[in-house]
């Protein structure tokens, strides 16, 4: 028996299939008798005399055993001395492995088959029996040599029937037929070699056979993989019968709701009725603006009854500052704008990065800047301008960061999305970058193969090669010169911290400063090229020498070393990719934010393994964000103005489970931002609620930057509420989950109790045109004194009578006579301020505090509660705050629905 040989020569090997998926239906197309039969037929016998392929047979089926999945051979460990590749990406490296366990010269003995079959111990336990097909074809291609894969077949396609499944009751079954079809024209039957996973087991299993079961009512996928290919396959079970020509004729006004409605049709989903417009109001001005509608815009917004209201609506919010704000700090969130990333990138002070960022993008929101413009100068972004020296751009920095007139907004490109200090090693920039950019997360394929899409350890590392170049040079681009600004400024002996102070008291008196700067570094070449440049340029030639390959995911090889500036190649490759994610992951987290989910979800996951709940919308919304020139108001006004953002919350019974298909507004926590803004703006006085929708300064939804500590007032509200930490590549930096700090904090947080009685406040100013508390009070205090002093009058003037001593009487009826004078308009006064507001002022209050909280008028039930609280409250005014800080708490406040 051959045992074997430990080894850590571990030779990395790989090739990517660019793979298009087949759909046939139900049968197989012409075709299908050209297609080899599958290997547990071929195999079933010991007499075969077929020789399996290393590539198309032994290593799929080594997936299939388990052989190279994670908790086995294939993990980074391996298992027992013996490590395989992860689901089988590298034929060099599993080749190579396994022929330390084979003997060629008596295969049965080999130590492959001695271990699965347990005639060796193994941990991994039984994976196969003497005998059966599995064994049979490995035991064969033993004993035809055991060859590995000296360049690897290219897989045209994976074509998987049926290409959809709709069951219509539970423990029900279907086999899946998958068909591998290879660049050399053969056809072949691989549905015993593929791996088989489910991303939703409560609604269908899958075996190690390909048939698919179902469970609960609902929708998932089957994801199919076999060598390069993953293909998802979507699995149905409608939750009721009004499916297909069951299914109610409805309204599809827009493209959007045709493929919503088509597949509700398909799940016999109906969906829900309209939103009320004091519903819609509220909705599309938290969503698209972050900003509570102010209830004089609800009153008039009510009162409008022309048909295209909404449709205008939208647009006015769409022209709002408040929209370009709320999407710039999403944009911020997406593109990792944080202090503490960018710590000491921008030597003028700590927080410049952040806000400089924050301009940046503001400013070409509001313009409406198409995105991929936007992209493309953050991709492509260059610190100086042609012809400009190291010591003109730092001049030209320096005047931005002194002259409150300049602005960074005005420089074409955002080098500080280079300069993050995570973002720094071309590994964390090939992660970030298809994070950013295409909603893709790639980092699985640094270590080994993606597990649930084709990218592959060596696709990663080509991908890096774009950005060994890109450099951000904390000290300049020219030493030189910036060690002669250094020398002019006289912090040449200064270090760290303390010359970093120095610098900003120069740029505060005037003084040009040295900045960081984003570079482009020549290619380095190698011994070789140097020799072949050299020797062309003797013969007065222009070099042809070969560089640095970098692949674009999934497609062409690039020469990096050939371009000028190889993040160009990338650009062009994000808008001219025929995969569509960078349009698919914009469009997927703008849907996102209006739904609470995205269409592909989680958003930052686009991948074959994870397919979107309804493709065909999608693909609408990428393909139409593209043609309207990537224009960012189209996406927002599409999704706004279809029925299906525009349907109520309140579920029918057939969609109240429903997650994934669109068939009602689902209510969600309010962000962090939105929500701490909703309660300032709730709690201003009118004027200033109607300043607070346009002027922006100090409201939450500008906050630039993520705080280096929450210890309170805004920053800890917004830690509570769960704003983005950009800490990481994830759009889950950002929490929408409910807590209890959430609770006490609008409960009884200094900052909301604050809020409620300011002096800027909405109850200040009731309370002012009520009464003049103060002015009671001295009221109050003079009417007793003077009752009081009538009183002793009184008392004198009977004594003095019963003594009958008639000039201390005729006195003492004067002084009565002038304190009465005294106190009759000072009890009439009091008399006045004690009055209860009319019955008609109450609900004007009542409807003003509901309008600026959950944006709609009081029931009837609601202001009858309201009435009686108020009326029955000692002080009026503690009465109206009591129902204010109601409200505030309420569920319908902090979400939006």
């Amino acid at each position: 028996m051959k045992r074997p040989t430990l080894t850590s020569n571990f030779r990395f090997f790989s090739i990517l299939a660019f793979v298009g998926v087949m759909c046939t239906g139900l049968t197989q197309e012409s075709g299908a008798d050209d297609v080899i039969a599958s290997l547990r037929d071929r195999f079933q016998s010991a007499d075969v005399s077929e020789i399996p392929d290393f590539q198309k047979h032994v290593v799929p089926l080594m997936g299939r055993l388990g052989c190279n999945g994670r908790a086995c051979h294939g993990s980074f460990q391996g298992q027992g001395g013996f490590r395989l590749s992860l689901f089988g990406y590298d034929f060099e490296m599993d080749h190579e492995g396994l022929s330390d366990r084979i003997d060629t010269d008596d295969p049965m003995e080999s130590y492959a088959l001695q271990k699965p079959t347990l005639i060796e111990p193994h941990e991994g336990g039984k994976r196969m029996s003497v005998g059966e097909w599995e064994h049979t074809v490995f035991l064969k291609w033993i004993e035809g040599g055991a060859k590995g894969v000296e360049t690897p077949l290219k897989l045209n396609a994976l074509r998987v029937t049926p290409s959809e499944i709709e069951f219509s009751a539970s423990h029900q079954s279907q086999p899946l037929s998958v068909t591998a079809v290879w660049a050399d024209g053969t056809e072949e039957d691989v549905t015993c070699l593929c791996r088989y996973t489910t991303n939703d087991e409560t609604i269908c299993q899958v075996d190690e056979d390909g048939i698919v079961s179902s469970g609960e009512v609902g929708d998932s996928h089957i994801v199919v993989a076999y060598d390069g290919a993953v293909v998802p396959i979507p699995v149905l079970r409608p939750v009721s019968e009004k499916t297909g020509d069951n299914f109610p004729e409805l309204a599809a006004t827009t493209m959007i709701d045709k493929h919503v409605v088509n597949k509700l049709s398909k799940m016999g989903i109906i969906p829900s009725e309209t939103s009320t417009d004091a519903e819609f109001l509220r909705r599309v001005s938290l969503d698209m603006t972050g900003t509570l509608p102010t209830a004089k815009e609800v009153r008039e917004f009510l009162a409008d009854s022309s048909a295209d209201k909404r449709e205008r609506k939208i647009d006015e919010l769409l022209e709002s500052p408040a929209y370009a704000a709320w999407w710039t700090t999403q944009l911020c969130d997406w593109t990792g704008c944080s202090d503490q990333t960018l710590n000491n990138v921008n030597p003028a002070n700590r927080q410049r990065g952040s806000e400089d960022w924050y301009e940046w993008i503001y400013k070409r929101v509001a313009d409406n800047v198409p995105y991929d413009e936007i992209v493309e100068n953050i991709v492509v972004a260059n610190s100086r301008k042609p012809g400009e020296s190291y010591r003109d751009y730092s001049e030209r920095m320096s005047t931005y960061a002194r002259d409150e007139d300049a602005s960074y907004a005005d420089q074409d490109g955002l080098i500080y999305f280079w300069g993050r200090n995570n973002f720094r090693a071309t590994e964390d920039r090939a992660i970030g970058f298809a994070y950013t950019f295409m909603g893709t997360r790639i980092q699985c394929a640094q270590c080994h193969k993606h597990p649930f899409d084709v990218w592959t350890q060596k696709d990663f590392q080509e991908f890096e090669q774009f950005f060994t170049r890109v450099n951000f040079a904390r000290n300049g681009g020219d030493r030189k010169e910036y060690n002669e600004l250094i020398e002019e400024l006289g912090l040449a002996e200064l270090k760290g911290n303390e010359q970093r102070r120095e610098m900003s008291k120069a740029l505060k008196e005037g003084k040009t400063i040295p900045f960081p700067e984003l570079t482009i570094s020549q290619p380095r070449l190698t011994g070789a090229q140097r020799r072949k440049i050299a020797e062309a340029k003797k013969k007065g030639k222009k070099p042809q020498v070969p560089g640095k390959m970098a692949r674009l995911l999934g497609e062409q090889t690039v020469d990096v070393d050939n371009i000028d500036d190889p993040r160009t190649a990338l650009m062009d490759w994000l808008r001219q990719s025929p995969t569509q994610l960078f349009a698919k992951a914009f469009v997927n987290r703008v849907w996102a934010s209006y739904f609470n989910r995205g269409i592909v979800e989680p958003t930052d996951d686009l991948s074959l393994g994870n397919p979107p709940s309804n493709g065909p919308l999608l693909d609408y919304l990428a393909q139409g964000f593209i043609d309207s020139g990537y224009d960012m108001k189209w996406v927002h006004r599409e999704i706004c103005l279809s029925d299906t953002y525009q349907r109520s919350w309140r579920p029918t019974e057939t969609n109240i489970h429903d997650e994934r298909n669109f068939s009602r507004a689902v209510p969600r926590r309010l962000p962090a931002e939105v929500a701490y803004d909703a309660i300032t703006m709730a709690t201003l006085n009118d004027d200033r609620a109607e300043l607070f929708t346009s002027e922006l300064d100090g409201r939450a939804l500008t906050q630039t930057s993520p705080p280096r500590n929450a210890r309170g007032g805004i920053d800890y509200a917004l830690s509570v509420f769960g704003r983005s930490t950009r800490e990481s590549n994830c759009d889950c930096d950002r929490s929408s989950e409910a807590s209890l700090l959430q609770t006490l904090f609008v409960r009884n947080d200094d900052d909301t109790l604050d809020m409620l009685e300011s002096r800027n406040g909405w109850l200040s100013s009731v309370s002012r045109q009520s009464q003049d508390e103060s002015t009671n009070a001295a009221v109050k205090r003079r009417v007793e004194n003077l009752e009081r002093r009538m009183a002793q009058l009184q008392r004198q003037l009977k004594k003095a009578e019963k003594d009958k001593n008639k000039r201390l009487v005729s006195n003492l009826e004067k002084q009565l006579a002038t304190v009465e004078l005294q106190l009759l308009p000072l009890t009439e006064k009091q008399t006045a301020n004690e009055e209860q507001p009319s019955e008609q002022d109450l609900e004007s209050l009542i409807e003003e505090a509901y309008l600026r909280t959950v944006s709609r008028f009081p029931s009837e039930a609601e202001q009858t509660i309201a009435m009686t609280y108020l009326n029955d409250s000692e002080d009026l005014n503690a009465g109206i705050k009591d129902l204010m800080w109601a409200l505030l708490n309420t569920k319908e406040f902090l979400v939006n629905h």
